[in-house]
């Protein structure tokens, strides 16, 4: 298995902040935006996004909430045994809000289409945008493009985007695996 970083240390921070001050430029003070970080790995992403923007805006009222999708997902009855979802934690309405979507990666585009129907048992939205750490562009399987993106990777359907936490894996990187070819 051959291993590419894409993103660790101090490059995945700027990563976020760079992010995040894309935001501000759209939404300024948020007011009437919202963060919804899809579970499980966009929530730990989201986390960074908000307490980032919090930061940087010296604002600790910032909505977040964290969406399951996994009702909603076009494949959950092809898997085996029992599928257990993870919770829903949006205590506010986002009827008429902006929502900012964040995943960590984005690949056939099939995991936002769920989350966009999910997210619709909440109310409305005025405006959904997406925000992704990893945008894998070539495997697009339904119409679906990042409005932020913290780095585009070109990789092949048999290669992994694997994102780890310090939240969970102890440390912030990004590596792209690959197949030895023998």
């Amino acid at each position: 298995m051959q291993k590419r970083t894409l993103l660790d240390g101090q490059k995945f921070q700027i990563t976020i902040k760079r992010l995040c001050h894309q935001l501000i430029e759209n939404h300024i003070d948020f007011s009437n935006t919202v963060l919804i970080g899809i579970q499980p790995r966009g929530s730990y992403f989201a986390n960074r996004v908000q307490q980032e923007l919090s930061q940087i805006l010296k604002k600790t009222n910032i909505k977040k909430g964290n969406l399951d999708i996994t009702f909603f997902r076009d494949d959950f009855r092809r898997k085996d045994g029992i599928v257990s979802a993870n919770s829903n934690t949006i205590d506010f309405i986002i009827e008429g809000q902006n929502v900012i979507l964040i995943d960590d990666v984005l690949w056939t585009g099939r995991t936002i289409r769920a989350a966009m129907d999910a997210l619709l048992a909440y109310g409305r939205p005025e405006k959904v945008e997406l925000m992704v750490l990893i945008d894998r562009r070539f495997s697009r399987q339904l119409p679906i493009e990042p409005d932020y993106i913290g780095q585009q990777v070109d990789s092949l359907n048999s290669q992994k985007v694997k994102v780890s936490w310090k939240e969970t894996e102890g440390e912030d990187k990004v590596i792209l695996l690959s197949e030895s070819n023998k």
